[in-house]
Formats: structure tokens, C-alpha cells, sequence
């Protein structure tokens, strides 16, 4: 796992994008990843932060609410929500939360001084991806959806349509 990793952090980094590991705190510093991203049932960030250091971004997996304002009081650089349609790629996924909880997070995430970018995840597809950003996620993070056809092409789609 450590030398894949190593590899993916130096093809990201040669092409201007950042690699970030999940779940494990080790393998993002061992491997010099751009980030960390931890669920809610994972090392908890300020644990995290001991492991990669002040500098790497650390991501944390929301599902409700509270888990969102939470969140907003850990040492994290963004905040994930989701999911926020059907997804296959989960065994047993959190409940929807749809594009009223990605509102409610990206509300919650710009108020006040904890302001953080939202990205949503869940089932998001090409064509809904649009009305997530529209809804105030500051990106998206799709698995499914990428895999149909050559993932190359269809990230460049990704890629012209959300520009």
C-alpha cells in the first residue's frame, strides 16, 4: 500500500494535483500525500494532525448536522457530506442527505470564522453534479460515475463541465 501511494503522490504532484489518502494518517506522511481524509469512525483529526503534521489537509466525512458543526471545531481544512444520492459503493451507506443537506453544510461551513470548503460525495453523477456545486458544494467526489468508459474522458467531461 505505502510504495502504490508513494506512486500516485508523485504522479499527482508532476500534474499539478493532489493525492490524498484515505483513512490511513500513516500512509499519507510516509507516502508525502497532499491530504488525509478520515470518516467519522477513523483516527479523529487533531490525532491525525500529531500524525501528518500542520501542513498536510485533513478531510472529515459528515452525515448529519451535528457531525457537520463538529467538525467545524476540529483541526480540518475541508469538510465532506454525503451521501448525497444512492450509492453503489458502499456496503451499508449513511441515510441521504441530498442537496438540502449539501446546503446546510456549505451554510454552516461559510459562517462565522470557521469557513471551510464542502465537497459532496454520494452517488453524484456527470449530470447532478452541476446542482451540487449549485447547492454550495465547492467540488465533488465521484467513484461510480467515473468508470464509465475511459476514465481519462470522462474526468476531462467532469473537468468542462463544472468549469
Amino acid at each position: 500500500m505505502l510504495e502504490l501511494a508513494e506512486a500516485l503522490a508523485r504522479r499527482a504532484e508532476a500534474a499539478g494535483a493532489t493525492f490524498v489518502v484515505n483513512d490511513r494518517a500513516d500512509i499519507a506522511r510516509l507516502a508525502g500525500a497532499g491530504g488525509l481524509h478520515v470518516g467519522q469512525t477513523d483516527l479523529d483529526p487533531a490525532d491525525a494532525r500529531l500524525v501528518v503534521g500542520a501542513t498536510m489537509a485533513i478531510g472529515r466525512s459528515t452525515h448529519t448536522e451535528a457531525q457537520v458543526r463538529a467538525a467545524l471545531d476540529e483541526p480540518i481544512d475541508y469538510l465532506a457530506i454525503g451521501p448525497v444520492f444512492g450509492t453503489t459503493s458502499k456496503d451499508r451507506p449513511d441515510p441521504l442527505v441530498g442537496l438540502d443537506g449539501v446546503r446546510m453544510a456549505a451554510r454552516l461551513a461559510s459562517a462565522g470564522g470557521a469557513r471551510r470548503p464542502v465537497v459532496a460525495i454520494g452517488g453524484i453523477t456527470i449530470e447532478t453534479a452541476p446542482e451540487v456545486i449549485a447547492a454550495g458544494a465547492a467540488s465533488v467526489a465521484v467513484i461510480a460515475d467515473l468508470l464509465i468508459g475511459d476514465p481519462a474522458t470522462r474526468i476531462r467531461d467532469y473537468l468542462d463541465t463544472l468549469a
